[in-house]
C-alpha cells in the first residue's frame, strides 16, 4: 500500500515495492490515480507465493475499511 500526499491509499501488486515507489514518484510511469497525488511512500507490503495469490490479497485488501488498513500498517511497522 502506498500512501499518498493526499493522506489517501492505494494498493497494487509488484514484484518489487520500491521500484514501483519509485515509478508511483515519477511523472511518466506513475498509475494515473498517484500521478496527482504525488509524492507516495511504501507504507505496507505482504510476500505472495504467486501473483495470483497476490490479486486475491489486493481484492480483500481494496474492501478494507480505512480503520482496518491502518491497523495493518500500525502492526507491520511495530
Amino acid at each position: 500500500m502506498m500512501l499518498c500526499a493526499d493522506d489517501t491509499l492505494y494498493t497494487g501488486v509488484t514484484t518489487d515495492p520500491q521500484r514501483r515507489e519509485q515509478e508511483h514518484n515519477s511523472a511518466t510511469k506513475a498509475a494515473r490515480y498517484t500521478r496527482a497525488r504525488q509524492p507516495v511512500s511504501l507504507v505496507y507490503s505482504e510476500v505472495s507465493e504467486s501473483r495470483s495469490s497476490a490479486c486475491k490479497r489486493e481484492a480483500e485488501l481494496k474492501k478494507l475499511s480505512r480503520l482496518q488498513k491502518n491497523a495493518l500498517i500500525a502492526e507491520q511497522r511495530s
